[in-house]
């Protein structure tokens, strides 16, 4: 007996296969018949309207123009919807609008909703109030959009929405930042511009045998300092910190054009650290008859123990004050922010020695590779 074909087994159509059939998207020809006997959609008008459809540079304006010329094709609106990749409720609205007004209904009603309110009066008032800070009365040490467009009207008289407020900021590229804290100089301003204008001079009119450099402190702390960094969506970075904190004291001196970079650390932020600092450039400026140093109103500046140090020198170093409270004409400043911004912020070091150690490297390599950003910001 001849052995039965054996059949070969069925596939199954779907998940199992992994095949789905796609959306059928087939006109409706007697629908479209209909529909452009009703809307007189034939020769010439629809010429007309495939040639407005093509030309119009407006992305939203033809996207309605393509709803109407598809439905009078014989499309269902769920079709037009996933042909268009838009809404099918979209796609209802579009046509809705059409049948009670015509083609008129397809352009964009806003634009005849007059002029922005947004006017450069507007503009510049908010401007100025971003400067500054609120006042007072409003209770607020902040700015927020909806007191914005409180005092604006109260200023101008033009009554905004928030999101128009938020327009006009964007406008203005204005950003939410986080403030520097800082400390105003006592000193009148005329006093504080004399003063700074001696030091210009200094560094302008200085002999070839004489040498001036900028010198300050900083504190290392083993508690690192938390600062904003890359963090993936739904994560947050932790950093362990060591719970005692230790400090270290790097005391530095760099000459105005940034080339020569001398520095002492200890564990104690005294007037020795600065003498040491002072033998340091001295041994370091041999051939130099004068070394003029710029330096804050620390107190361990004008101690006795720095006065008894600089008179044992017999005027080979001298010291320039800045004014009160005036850290961003100090260039080393901006050396120990990069420091702090590269080495301390969120360390992972458990040991100050560790730490220390990473200070060093940096010091002694790295900050070469920020010279020319130093001297652009000076």
């Amino acid at each position: 007996m001849a052995k039965k074909a054996q059949k070969k087994p069925r596939r199954k159509k779907g998940r199992a296969t992994g095949w789905q059939p796609g959306p059928t998207l087939q006109a409706d020809r007697q629908a479209a018949r209909s529909r452009r006997e009703v809307s007189s959609f034939t020769g010439q008008r629809r010429r007309l309207w495939k040639q407005t459809m093509r030309r119009t540079k407006e992305a939203d304006l033809r996207r309605r123009y393509q709803v109407v010329w598809q439905w009078m094709e014989g499309f269902s609106k769920t079709a037009i919807a996933k042909m268009l990749c838009c809404h099918r409720n979209t796609v209802a609205n579009v046509l809705k609008t059409f049948l009670e007004q015509g083609e008129l209904g397809l352009v964009d009603g806003r634009v005849a909703n007059g002029s922005t309110k947004a006017l450069p009066v507007l503009v510049c008032q908010v401007e100025k109030l971003v400067s500054g800070t609120p006042p007072s009365k409003w209770n607020h040490s902040t700015w927020t959009q909806e007191l914005l467009t409180l005092v604006a009207a109260e200023k101008t008289g033009i009554k905004v929405s928030i999101s128009t407020m938020c327009r006009v900021l964007k406008c203005l590229k204005a950003r939410k930042g986080r403030p520097r804290p800082t400390v105003g100089c006592p000193w009148p301003a005329w006093k504080r511009q004399r003063r700074l204008r001696e030091l210009r001079k200094l560094i302008e009119t200085l002999p070839a045998d004489e040498i001036v450099l900028f010198a300050d402190e900083v504190d290392i702390h083993l508690n690192p300092k938390i600062g904003p960094d890359w963090m993936l969506p739904g994560t947050q970075k932790t950093v362990v910190t060591p719970g005692r904190n230790q400090r270290h004291y790097v005391c530095g001196a760099m000459t105005s054009w940034g080339k020569d970079l001398i520095w002492v650390e200890g564990k104690s932020k005294c007037s020795a650290l600065f003498v040491q600092l002072i033998h340091q450039l001295c041994d370091r400026f041999q051939n130099y008859r004068v070394i003029h140093l710029i330096v804050d109103n620390y107190i361990v500046h004008t101690s006795k123990i720095t006065q008894k140090a600089i008179e044992s020198k017999v005027g080979k170093v001298q010291l320039h004050f800045l004014p009160p409270y005036c850290p961003k004409h100090n260039p080393i400043e901006r050396l120990w922010r990069d420091l702090h911004a590269r080495v301390t912020r969120n360390h992972q070091c458990k040991t100050i020695r560790k730490l220390m150690a990473q200070v060093t490297r940096f010091l002694d390599n790295l900050w070469t590779d920020r010279r020319k950003a130093i001297l652009m910001a000076a």
